[in-house]
């Protein structure tokens, strides 16, 4: 049978090529759709209170003013407040607790993945067995007793989250590094006398960074879930401080009055969110080549 008989045939070859195009081009567009909205969020988090002049805690008789009223775009809260500067200071301190969380879970599930992949053995068994506890514990939980043990704020918020997302950061990069373990350059750095921690600091953890900065980035879609939801249940950012969480909370009395008090805030903590979980998943396709077959 000749080649040209076991060939797919022109037309369909041609089709799934176009689809691949298509679908390529898509994920570039939305990737890079996502990158700008992240952006957009931490430009609005750092310059937005800058420039917005309305003052967000500041009470007037103009309650509940509806979208586009003279002075304030988007209409004011029950207290007559500005909902746009409102939600432009609310940005600040969620993004600041999910950054810093997200910071404080990367160190420790790097630091205890990366020890406990290279060394194997019995330290391997102790540390991803302290892991598989963390992880069997349900976040929630951990963060709220975390936060109730000491004073709900920015603090406590940044320490339950934290630790409570290390261990799944634990855990791949545990694997990321007994791969690397494995690998001849790895040998011939232990033959050549070089001391652990620099392999481990200049050999492994630069051959990890790449998937462990995209999980990072998904991590902190999660950890600004978190911020919110416990801002919402008043364990989070304590009032009168503007925060999206506690925002969706006190606007539920006027869902049907001013929907826009649940949704603007609610919107933007899911946009930011579906954001950070598109540029993980672009850096993934990136950084890490096997993950783009």
């Amino acid at each position: 049978m000749s080649d040209r008989a076991l060939a797919p045939p022109a037309g369909r070859t041609g089709r799934w090529r176009a689809a691949l195009r298509r679908r390529a081009l898509a994920r570039s567009r939305l990737a890079a759709v996502s990158w700008a909205v992240l952006a957009a969020f931490v430009l609005i988090a750092v310059l937005g209170p800058l420039l917005v002049a309305a003052d967000p805690l500041r009470q007037t008789n103009d309650a509940l003013l509806p979208l586009g009223a003279p002075g304030h775009p988007l209409g004011t809260d029950d207290l007559g407040r500005d909902e746009l500067a409102r939600l432009v200071h609310g940005a600040r301190p969620l993004l600041l607790v999910a950054f810093l969380a997200t910071a404080v879970a990367a160190a420790l599930g790097t630091a205890v993945g990366l020890v406990a992949g290279f060394a194997g053995g019995r330290t391997e068994r102790v540390l991803m067995g302290l892991v598989d506890l963390g992880l069997a514990f349900p976040a929630i939980l951990l963060i709220i007793l975390v936060v109730a043990a000491s004073r709900p704020g920015p603090a406590s918020l940044v320490a339950g989250i934290g630790v409570s997302l290390a261990p799944g950061l634990a855990r791949l990069a545990r694997a990321l590094s007994a791969r690397e373990a494995a690998r001849d350059y790895i040998l011939a750095a232990r033959l050549g006398g070089t001391r652990t921690p620099r392999i481990l600091l200049q050999e492994v953890l630069p051959n990890i960074a790449g998937p462990m900065l995209a999980q990072v980035v998904m991590t902190l879609s999660v950890a600004a879930g978190f911020a919110a939801g416990l801002s919402y249940i008043g364990l989070g950012i304590q009032p009168p401080t503007p925060d999206w969480g506690y925002m969706v909370q006190a606007g539920q009395e006027f869902l049907y009055r001013a929907p826009r008090l649940v949704v603007l805030p609610a919107a933007a903590t899911l946009l930011f969110t579906v954001a950070c979980n598109f540029v993980g998943d672009d850096l993934r396709d990136a950084l890490d080549p096997r993950s783009t077959r």
